[in-house]
């Protein structure tokens, strides 16, 4: 059994879950989210629970029993609780500003850099050098960090760039001189 896929998923007070076949709607009060999962994957709401379960031991079966539990979970946090990532910005005149719902990054390179805010994904901007990116899709928020991340990837040299809070940046040792 999975050691993940085996435990249900309870269902927090005021979140409507529909299932179709293999089809997952969760509605919220952040708003609603779908999945579809895998064909051997069974997912059935018991009581006030999700149960996922899988029809055999086979080990594909095995890997997406665990992957469909996360994926469906996923779904209730985010339409509860929604997602955050807390970014940072490191270097001499590197820089962003919200405009409106957008965000503008100086990065040292000739032009400012806009970002736009796609649907569903919202920024907010703490300083000049700290800002957030939030949604209730826990993939999408992850996917737009990363996009802007890739903008100014931290340098081992000198630490310069846009990370997530709390990364450690592995440094090197420049050349020595003569």
């Amino acid at each position: 059994m999975s050691r993940i896929g085996k435990h249900p998923i309870q269902i927090p007070a005021g979140v409507d879950v529909t299932i179709d076949g293999q089809d997952v709607k969760v509605k919220g009060p952040k708003g609603e989210l779908s999945v579809s999962l895998a064909e051997p994957i069974t997912v059935v709401k018991e009581d006030n629970a999700i149960v996922v379960s899988r029809p055999n031991d086979e080990r594909r079966n095995r890997s997406l029993h665990g992957l469909s539990r996360t994926l469906v979970n996923n779904l209730v946090i985010g339409v509860t609780q929604g997602y955050t990532t807390k970014m940072e910005i490191f270097g001499v005149g590197y820089r962003v500003q919200a405009k409106g719902s957008d965000l503008e990054f100086a990065l040292g390179y000739s032009h400012p850099v806009p970002i736009e805010a796609p649907e569903g994904i919202s920024f907010a901007v703490e300083s000049p050098t700290k800002f957030s990116v939030s949604g209730i899709d826990k993939q999408q928020v992850g996917q737009i960090s990363a996009n802007i991340r890739r903008l100014r990837r931290p340098d081992p040299y000198k630490g310069k760039g846009i990370r997530y809070e709390g990364e450690q940046i592995r440094r090197k040792v420049g050349k020595t001189g003569k």
